[in-house]
């Protein structure tokens, strides 16, 4: 059985894709162009070798035992030594909130490209990924959103160590409390108003905290919530698309339509139908 990107099968996406460094560039004289996913996430952990990648047209060099993270949407390139050993470990966003629920420190230090040290447990992680991955023992994907949420978290942890004083720990309060009422409210459709109202703090602080954190306005992530679930329900499920857009407090499925396809850039039936068409690339 293949295991592709987006599943074990055409019905169920996988639950997160590996491979080595190697087995992509190395048909490519080591070296990839400029590109960018918009909805997939990557962790490369460099075991051997060296290289420089470009982040948003910053050029890095790195070195053996590097994590490289690439957060979805983010122009990357890489230029590798031949022979160069390693993993790319790739999420799609849907996994990627599973993983993530009631972790918005997480999500925010995993939002910034990075290269930093890879510390030992992540490069003995990602081989074991990579031999998980490979695999068809019991409880695979299970054994495998554990891997990944701890390489992850390592890389979390190593981008950005842990902050001290009363700013840093009154911003991560407010936003655990408000990932918390976003995951109860957004079928709702919650507004930024009714938000702050429940965190106690005006709308215009509420907007501040947030978009220091995260550097998008609190609506952002508002949208952002709906519209991951949507994408998730599209994506896991066999739901008719009218009978999601009713699920998620749509009025009518062309509303729904049409705040989906300015989120992603296509509609909900095209987003399905190109699932199954979607190919690993870094």
């Amino acid at each position: 059985m293949s295991h592709g990107l987006f599943g074990e099968s055409t019905q169920l996406p996988d639950v997160m894709h590996c491979e080595t460094i190697a087995i992509r560039s190395s048909l490519h004289d080591w070296e990839l162009a400029p590109h960018r996913h918009d909805r997939l996430h990557q962790i490369m952990v460099v075991h051997q070798g060296s290289g420089v990648v470009q982040l948003e047209g910053e050029h890095t060099p790195f070195a053996a035992n590097t994590l490289i993270n690439v957060p979805a949407g983010s122009v990357h390139a890489f230029r590798f030594t031949p022979a160069t050993e390693g993993y790319v470990i790739t999420l799609a966003d849907e996994m990627l909130d599973l993983i993530l629920v009631e972790a918005a420190d997480v999500r925010y230090a995993l939002g910034h490209g990075a290269v930093c040290d890879a510390p030992p447990q992540a490069l003995q992680i990602s081989e074991t990924i990579w031999h998980e991955f490979n695999g068809l023992e019991r409880s695979r994907a299970l054994v495998l959103r554990g891997l990944c949420s701890t390489l992850l978290g390592l890389t979390a942890r190593q981008l950005f160590p842990s902050e001290q004083g009363s700013t840093a720990q009154d911003r991560t309060h407010v936003l655990q409390r408000f990932e918390a009422l976003l995951d109860a409210h957004y079928l709702e459709h919650w507004g930024v108003a009714q938000y702050a109202r429940s965190l106690s703090i005006s709308p215009t602080h509420f907007n501040r905290l947030v978009r220091a954190a995260t550097g998008s306005p609190a609506s952002a992530l508002i949208n952002a919530r709906l519209v991951r679930e949507a994408r998730r329900q599209l994506a896991y499920t066999n739901l008719r698309i009218a009978s999601i857009a009713d699920a998620l407090g749509f009025s009518d499925q062309s509303h729904f339509s049409r705040v989906f396809s300015r989120a992603t850039g296509v509609s909900p039936r095209t987003f399905r139908q190109q699932l199954a068409q979607r190919t690993p690339a870094y």
